[in-house]
């Protein structure tokens, strides 16, 4: 077999034991390892992986996801977040569909803290669905707005997926995680708009709230919240600004986490160690996928593949919109059976070659990217956070019903994805205003 069909063969394998449920992880490193060994022999097998290992995780850019996840944990276990769904519930709950409103820009706020998309889904169907319910909401609606919404946990800062994109093609990463910020809110708004329009037109979806609250009770509320914003916008705006890199912003969050959690008298022994325990696990779980990644990465530039596949497209350098769906329909189909993270490591390799040979600018493909990773996980008939959703709140709604009232929210995607595609200014305004 020549080099190039060993690769391809390998692909095969590696989706046939994907569909058999091993992990990825394990998967992307022997499949790897197979295909070097297959290639260039055993001596070489063991130099690259010593050599490739080593320096993959010794990138000082990589120190920023631990941080991250710290700063999430922390927000968490120190209850930071608690607070937010009540926030947004007393200034929101006069609009129509008020608590549906409340929960999705909740959700937006939880998912900047903790990164994670299936986080903050689990998290705000133990606070929000049984709210709704309670408040006779449908339950079509109070459950898939809380799937949905969880999605923008892989879009605004602080993002695993941006940083591990920005690895693995050579981007900036504090580019990539500003590029995020007004994809992520325009999400959160188009939602929130979709869902006061459905509202108002069928008042039986989400009946009003017969409920007096105040104006100190809305201020007070959001002064108990006021510590988590001013914590992610200092993030934001210390990569802004040029006064951090993401690795430096990214500890400095850690940091100001556990001192915000010091000061407000949350933080304790057991928070701190629940916490350093689930970043450690996550870590563990990010590198351990990722150095599969890197290795089959590599396995695929031995094999000539990435090479075969920039020829191939040729095709698509006068028509990037057809590359765009026909790796947005992959990504739908892939996302049935694999976690975002990843799906993310193991289409990278693939797919680059394809935007390169389209001369697309990487940062914007890198927002595309992450949004049909997003819209995969509400997407039936596996739908990720749908089924997260489900575990929560156990047998109160049925799976079809999430799936019928996530159609709306598909709905809202279709036109997020056309704006972003139509206006890569949405992505790149920030980014390009921070290298000006």
């Amino acid at each position: 077999m020549s080099s190039l069909e060993i690769g391809f063969a390998a692909m095969g394998v590696l989706l046939v034991l994907l569909a058999l449920r091993v992990p990825i992880g394990v998967v992307l490193g022997l499949v790897s390892l197979g295909g070097i060994y297959a290639i260039m022999g055993e001596r070489a097998t063991i130099g690259v992986t010593r050599s490739m290992v080593f320096e993959f995780v010794a990138k000082w850019e990589l120190s920023a996801i631990p941080m991250f996840l710290l700063m999430g944990a922390v927000a968490f276990h120190s209850g930071l977040t608690r607070g937010l769904f009540d926030c947004a519930r007393l200034w929101l709950s006069r609009l129509p569909g008020g608590l549906a409103v409340a929960t999705n820009y909740a959700s937006a706020g939880f998912a900047a803290a903790s990164g994670s998309s299936l986080a903050t889904a689990a998290a705000m169907a133990r606070l929000a669905v049984p709210e709704m319910l309670r408040y006779n909401y449908a339950p079509s609606l109070a459950t898939a707005v809380v799937a949905a919404s969880g999605t923008i946990g892989t879009m605004i800062p602080p993002s695993i997926l941006f940083v591990l994109y920005g690895m693995f093609t050579g981007q900036s990463i504090g580019m990539l995680l500003l590029a995020g910020v007004l994809p992520g809110l325009l999400t959160a708004v188009i939602y929130g708009v979709m869902i006061i329009i459905r509202c108002k037109m069928n008042p039986d979806l989400a009946p009003p709230i017969a409920e007096e609250v105040t104006w100190s009770d809305r201020f007070h509320a959001l002064r108990d919240i006021a510590p988590l914003p001013i914590l992610i916008l200092a993030v934001i705006g210390s990569m802004y600004s040029g006064w951090a890199t993401a690795t430096e912003a990214a500890g400095f969050g850690a940091f100001a986490a556990i001192i915000i959690a010091t000061v407000r008298g949350s933080m304790s022994r057991s928070v701190l160690f629940d916490s350093i325990l689930d970043t450690l696990r996550s870590t563990g779980t990010i590198f351990y996928i990722a150095i599969g990644a890197i290795l089959f990465s590599r396995f695929l530039t031995f094999a000539g593949v990435p090479q075969f596949m920039s020829e191939m497209a040729d095709q698509f350098a006068y028509n990037p919109l057809l590359l765009l769906a026909v790796i947005g329909g992959i990504y739908l189909v892939l996302g049935m059976f694999l976690d975002p993270m990843g799906l993310l490591l193991l289409t990278i390799p693939i797919f680059l070659p394809f935007f390169e040979a389209a001369e697309m600018n990487l940062i914007w493909i890198g927002v595309l990217v992450v949004k049909f990773i997003e819209i995969s996980l509400i997407t039936p008939p596996v739908g990720l956070n749908a089924f997260v959703v489900r575990g929560v709140i156990g047998d109160a709604v049925p799976l079809g019903q999430i799936f019928k009232g996530l159609i709306w929210f598909l709905g809202a995607e279709v036109l997020i994805v056309g704006l972003l595609v139509a206006f890569p200014e949405i992505s790149l305004a920030i980014p390009m205003s921070m290298q000006n």
